[in-house]
């Protein structure tokens, strides 16, 4: 039998103790009915805490975010703003007496910049009124920055108008004359830009801060991340394709003096992305996000800290092997805090400015959202696959925590999750692969249970220990199976060679490391070898469709958003391999050799295939391509397109509807329980 590690503290040993069956089970239905913690900002004193909370109206199918207060020292928290109003970006003044965020009231016909007292009793105010809506805001002195997305050339009265009559028109079309035409789920208007700019938090004139440039932020997508301004408000950072051709683009960091004209490119030697701009507290240093690599989006994050007075880089954690993100700086500006994705959990680490060293602070499940006031108090997210996203305070010391909010206590009091555990098989040429095993609730070792066998998506993105609500393994494990996540050849987390083993040949690692997944399980007495299923979605549905061409011990799959076929995959957002392995008409074998299209002559397993309508990541037709096949060679399918839906299914009674679909096609083909 193969070594087996469990990193878990699991309260029972699922293999060792059967549970007592349960009617109380982690269904759909009560997923919608948990309360979702967003990021929380804490106030630069430490005194407020403030998060955005959102509940779900199944029967409305919509969900109303409101903000809430609360306190480091754990005082019953409170809502600050009022249900059924549209609230986001919470953001504290420098004095924290005042919170900024973005709401779209009353006769606002866009998301607006709104002002709270938090010294007084008092309510909320708008502050902007700019017709193309605000986003991105940050409050640095005097004033407030924010994003929005002009038309060049037009001033606010124009712009409004221009809005009025895309509204009034009953004409559908859009044009482009070049990429980028879509991001995601929207399309993107060419003839507009998105620009940064400020208002004084008094009141006053909005002014322009990057137009004057004459650069305008990354086209496809932009965030309060995308741009920083230093605490003297000399000096403002910000992310822009230096190549603007639309098709490869060279994200690079540009460094503005506010109130001019220039703006310099500060890292136009590096041809891969820099991002994530960051002022140290006293201004002096501007930290940002370095990749080496165009067109490798799971390449190694460094940190680079870029010295204002010298203009020089320094490169913290080039050797390190593992990827920096949701970076803080500390308050006295001596280093960070950070969430790393670190072997299958997102861990808080702390990284020194000066030599680079890191330590971890955190352990096994996952945290996010940091925020950190001036007096050291660091806050942020908790969660687990056992439990949803909690508000925590973090000892950054030790990694203790103290929990701010007793939010879905009482609504998962009874809830059996089953238990889950973290163990390790050796997959593609001997390499230990982690997974992790969740087992369903009445668990009894004596028994043979069905596989669940889920793969995710990405395909550099791994599976870590948090809460998932759209593909919720302790809910697919309470249908009455062993289901399982398997962190393959190419996932985030495990070092820059694995993640990277496995371009430009997706198929041939993570395939042998899915079918050595399977084996482990079919070693297990408590495993049911004629009950297996397997299943994912994006890069997990494109490995299940490799999976319909291959060997497999599959009685069926489940194939959401999938990419079929690498040809077509060109009308999606962005072209796999295209930048760093060529085009298919300069590489076209690479394209014949991974596409599972070419592979259709030997499909013969029954597939359950979901596609959405607003799915501009992996177009809609993938889902119909595979489909039509399947038909065509007389396999037993089922299509499911939502008209409404993108690449994730995201209302709730839609998402209800999922997987009760799911749930249908798994039991037909892979019978429930233990026997």
């Amino acid at each position: 039998m193969k070594r087996l590690t469990v990193w878990l503290w699991l309260l029972v040993l699922p293999m060792a103790i059967a549970q007592a069956e349960t009617d109380n089970p982690l269904s759909v239905e009560l997923m919608w009915q948990i309360e979702r913690i967003g990021a929380p900002q804490i106030a630069p004193q430490g005194g407020h805490i403030v998060a955005p909370v959102t509940q779900f109206d199944v029967s409305k199918d919509r969900g109303n975010t409101r903000l809430w207060l609360f306190s480091a020292d754990g005082q019953t928290p409170r809502p600050i703003t009022a249900e059924g109003l549209r609230v986001s970006e919470p953001t504290f003044s420098p004095n924290g007496n005042t919170l900024a965020f973005i709401s779209q009231r009353h006769e606002d016909e866009a998301d607006q910049v709104y002002l709270l007292p938090m010294d007084r009793p008092g309510e909320a105010t708008r502050l902007t009124n700019v017709p193309t809506g605000v986003y991105g805001i940050r409050w640095v002195g005097d004033h407030i920055y924010f994003i929005t997305r002009i038309w060049p050339g037009k001033d606010w009265d124009d712009m409004a108008e221009q809005l009025k009559q895309e509204r009034a028109t009953h004409v559908s079309a859009r044009q482009w004359n070049a990429l980028p035409y879509a991001q995601f789920d929207h399309w993107i208007d060419e003839n507009r830009q998105a620009h940064v700019f400020r208002i004084p938090a008094s009141g006053g004139d909005v002014e322009p801060v990057t137009q004057g440039f004459g650069i305008e932020l990354t086209r496809p997508s932009q965030s309060a991340a995308s741009y920083d301004v230093d605490v003297s408000e000399r000096w403002i950072a910000f992310t822009a394709d230096s190549k603007n051709d639309g098709v490869n683009p060279d994200v690079d960091l540009f460094l503005g003096r506010i109130g001019t004209n220039e703006a310099t490119n500060i890292t136009e030697a590096n041809p891969a992305p820099d991002t994530n701009p960051m002022f140290s507290p006293d201004g002096r240093t501007l930290a940002y996000v370095r990749q080496q690599i165009p067109g490798f989006y799971a390449d190694n994050m460094n940190l680079v800290l870029f010295d204002m007075q010298r203009r020089t880089h320094n490169v913290l954690t080039e050797n390190w092997d593992r990827s920096v993100g949701g970076l803080v700086w500390t308050p006295d500006g001596r280093g960070f805090y950070a969430t790393i994705d670190d072997a299958a959990t997102s861990r808080v680490y702390h990284i020194d400015a000066r030599r680079g060293n890191v330590r971890a602070i955190t352990g096994e499940t996952n945290f996010n959202s940091l925020s950190v006031a001036n007096n050291g108090v660091l806050v942020g997210t908790n969660e687990s696959f056992l439990y949803p996203a909690r508000l925590v305070r973090i000892n950054p010391r030790n990694g203790n925590t103290t929990r701010l909010e007793t939010f879905n206590d009482e609504l998962l009091a009874d809830v059996d999750f089953g238990t889950y555990e973290s163990v390790t098989y050796e997959g593609y040429n001997g390499k230990e692969i982690q997974m992790w095993v969740h087992y369903p609730p009445g668990f009894d070792s004596s028994k043979e249970y069905p596989l669940f066998l889920l793969i995710h998506g990405g395909p550099h993105n791994a599976i870590t220990n948090g809460f998932h609500y759209r593909w919720n393994a302790q809910t697919f494990a309470s249908w009455g199976y062993v289901t399982a996540w398997h962190n393959f050849h190419g996932s985030s987390g495990f070092g820059q060679e694995f993640a990277d083993s496995i371009n430009p040949d997706w198929v041939t690692k993570p395939y042998a490391d899915t079918i050595a997944a399977a084996n482990w399980f079919m070693e297990k007495d408590w495993i049911d070898n004629d009950r297996m299923f397997a299943g994912g979605a994006s890069y997990g549905g494109y490995l299940s469709s490799i999976l319909l061409g291959k060997e497999h011990p599959f009685n069926a799959l489940l194939i959401h958003a999938p990419v079929y076929n690498m040809y077509s995959q060109m009308a999606a957002d962005f072209s796999v391999h295209s930048v760093r392995f060529g085009d298919f008409w300069e590489n076209p074998d690479i394209y014949k050799d991974i596409s599972p299209h070419y592979r259709a002559g030997d499909f013969n397993t029954p597939a359950l295939v979901i596609h959405g309508q607003l799915d501009y990541r992996v177009p809609v037709g993938q889902g119909f391509e595979l489909f039509r096949t399947l038909q065509s060679r007389g396999i037993e399918s089922r299509m499911i397109y939502f008209s409404d839906e993108n690449h994730w299914i995201l209302k709730p009674n839609n998402s209800i509807y999922w997987y009760n679909e799911v749930k249908d096609w798994v039991t037909k083909h892979t019978p429930p329980g233990g026997r």
